[in-house]
């Protein structure tokens, strides 16, 4: 099944924050909302699954610890139920105002997690995420990348979720997984060195949003910043 993906024009940018678990993903959103802020650019925080009140019963059924019997499949096409009404709802309608929309996770975590990691197949998870999301993928994909061990030992105060409770095996294959991805789509991926401190990360991926703004064909954010 081969991916036909059609750029969606808009004024807004899209930004998703991607990457394995305690890498720091909600610490650094926070970060980057207060710069955008900070320039008055409307910017708008979501997540994945649970952006909108319907994704949001999804979420407890994809997350739930109880749900242990869920099967790859079905995984996928939840996430992807999710993801479509995400994009329709919520996503679209901000970029198509010119906001800057930020989302922690999106399609690429279901491209590694169930595409890659559950052995759905790394090209039918893009293709069906072509289809949920209507051909849109972000501008800038900034996978924070950490060593597992060192991920779950920042995570020893959370109540683990079902995907959280997986080997640390199957995280070690998600790591690798997003690695792959960013070597595969290097124009919109971005790895971070997670390791790093708080603010070197913070500035690294204030770098790197910047000049993938600054590239952009929509001037009207990167004129905002240079004010």
């Amino acid at each position: 099944m081969k991916s036909k993906r059609k750029k969606i024009s808009y004024p807004g940018f899209f930004i998703s924050f991607e990457g394995g678990e305690g890498a720091g993903k909600s610490t650094q959103i926070r970060h980057l909302v207060k710069y955008f802020t900070h320039h008055k650019i409307p910017v708008v925080l979501t997540l994945e699954p649970g952006g909108t009140a319907i994704g949001s019963k999804i979420r407890e059924l994809l997350l739930d610890p109880k749900h242990t019997e869920l099967k790859p499949r079905a995984e996928l096409l939840l996430y992807l139920a999710d993801r479509a009404q995400h994009v329709e709802e919520f996503i679209l309608p901000a970029l198509k105002a010119g906001k800057v929309v930020i989302t922690d996770r999106y399609a690429d975590s279901s491209n590694v997690y169930q595409g890659i990691c559950r052995g759905l197949g790394l090209e039918w998870a893009m293709a069906l995420n072509d289809y949920a999301t209507q051909g849109l993928y972000p501008d800038l994909a900034i996978v924070l990348d950490l060593p597992v061990k060192l991920g779950f030992s920042r995570m020893k105060q959370r109540v683990l979720d079902r995907m959280e409770r997986e080997k640390h095996s199957f995280h070690n294959k998600v790591r690798r997984g997003f690695l792959h991805l960013s070597q595969k789509y290097p124009k919109r991926i971005q790895v971070v060195n997670a390791a790093q401190t708080e603010d070197e990360v913070r500035a690294e991926i204030q770098k790197w949003v910047i000049d993938r703004i600054r590239k952009s064909k929509e001037n009207l954010i990167w004129k905002k910043l240079q004010k």
